[in-house]
């Protein structure tokens, strides 16, 4: 059986923290999990931007928010469907290799949302207390911060198969990744 489990919010509401409890829990269960991201490529062509410019690349993860908008704006420009159909290509690749894994993709975004729904993807909103979410955006260490009026920080407009209110602490949030992994593999 095929799950996968798309994650949207705004950023700094805990995404990729949940994602990785979720492979933490999955991992207890028996279970593999992988996380395929939208934008890698995007991570991709920032390093490449970083070396053209002649500075130090960022390390894996880093992002320059403002870089990362701007290669999104004008790939979807260019053509609107480039991000999701590389991610069709590396979550098939997923199911090949492991049928059996569940995949999470932790940064969907309003764009995005109805390529994800067309490929099976169950959407999961995370929701934090608007200032526990602007502090935790300005812990990242974001080279540059991403605009959160951009158009792809817009509210997804697709209802949520399941949401996770992160107002509280990790160990809530793993409660919720484990009943989410109970509930997705019962």
């Amino acid at each position: 059986m095929r799950t996968a489990i798309a994650l949207f919010g705004k950023p700094g509401v805990g995404k990729s923290t949940f994602a990785d409890l979720l492979k933490q829990e999955a991992s207890t269960a028996g279970h593999r999990l992988r996380v395929v991201k939208i934008a890698d490529p995007l991570y991709k062509l920032q390093q490449k931007v970083y070396e053209a410019a002649g500075v130090p690349v960022p390390a894996a993860g880093a992002q320059d928010g403002q870089l990362l908008n701007a290669l999104g704006s004008h790939l979807r420009r260019i053509n609107p469907a480039c991000l999701t159909d590389s991610f069709a290509a590396r979550v098939a690749a997923v199911h090949t290799a492991s049928p059996d894994a569940v995949v999470v993709c932790d940064d969907m975004r309003a764009p995005d949302a109805a390529a994800l729904l067309g490929m099976g993807f169950r959407l999961v909103e995370i929701k934090a207390p608007e200032e526990a979410r602007r502090a935790r955006k300005a812990q990242r260490g974001d080279l540059s911060p991403g605009d959160d009026q951009h158009v792809t920080e817009q509210p997804v407009a697709a209802e949520p198969w399941r949401r996770i209110d992160n107002s509280g602490g990790l160990k809530a949030l793993r409660r919720q990744a484990a009943r989410l992994i109970a509930e997705v593999r019962s």
